[in-house]
């Protein structure tokens, strides 16, 4: 119960819940896998998953989150927006440092839709921090909808981002997401239009 509650994961995003079938790029099996064999936690690996608007890139970060949740990992869920904002504001009290190490409690940190992050160069830098402070210690997922060649339009600075894409890919499973629109197919099943699926 204090694991789900203080990890943020958002409602209704577990693995059964997720239509695999109609996504290209991964399977129910590669994610439980990735939920039962945790030493890629222990070795501060990450994971990172592309794909278009969506396709369920959050769904399936969180699935994985509850799924670790069970195995008595602690999990934290946030926007690349909330965290670079929270940082953002660290920094301008003089405690980024203190904000860096707050989620060192966590083996895994969830950053959805980092391609939302189009800020200041000093916010950039913030989430560049951040990504550097865990790198080859804690575990990261990170959801965008930006190939790492879109990427200079986050981080600003073509060097912070080979810096950023270097630490990240370094220990990383990639997942390229492909299909229709997830949510759009489910929205029409809640609408009695499922026929127009197949």
């Amino acid at each position: 119960k204090r694991l789900l509650k203080e990890s943020q994961l958002p409602i209704g995003k577990q693995l059964s819940q997720y239509g695999f079938s109609e996504v290209v790029g991964i399977s129910a099996v590669q994610v439980k896998r990735k939920a039962s064999e945790l030493s890629w936690l222990r070795q501060g690996h990450n994971i990172l998953l592309f794909g278009a608007s969506g396709l369920g890139k959050t769904h399936i970060a969180a699935a994985l989150g509850y799924a670790l949740i069970e195995q008595s990992v602690r999990v934290k869920f946030t926007t690349g927006t909330a965290m670079v904002q929270h940082l953002q504001k660290a920094r301008e009290g003089l405690g980024l440092e203190d904000a860096l190490k707050k989620p060192d409690k966590y083996e895994l940190l969830i950053l959805d839709d980092i391609g939302y992050v189009k800020k200041s160069d000093s916010e950039s830098q913030v989430l560049f921090e951040l990504i550097a402070h865990r790198y080859e210690r804690n575990s990261l997922v990170i959801t965008t909808n930006q190939v790492f060649s879109e990427w200079d339009s986050i981080f600003g600075d073509n060097m912070m981002t080979v810096a950023v894409i270097d630490r990240l890919v370094h220990h990383a499973e990639i997942y390229q997401l492909e299909g229709e629109s997830y949510r759009r197919k489910e929205a029409m099943k809640i609408n009695g239009k499922s026929g127009q699926l197949n």
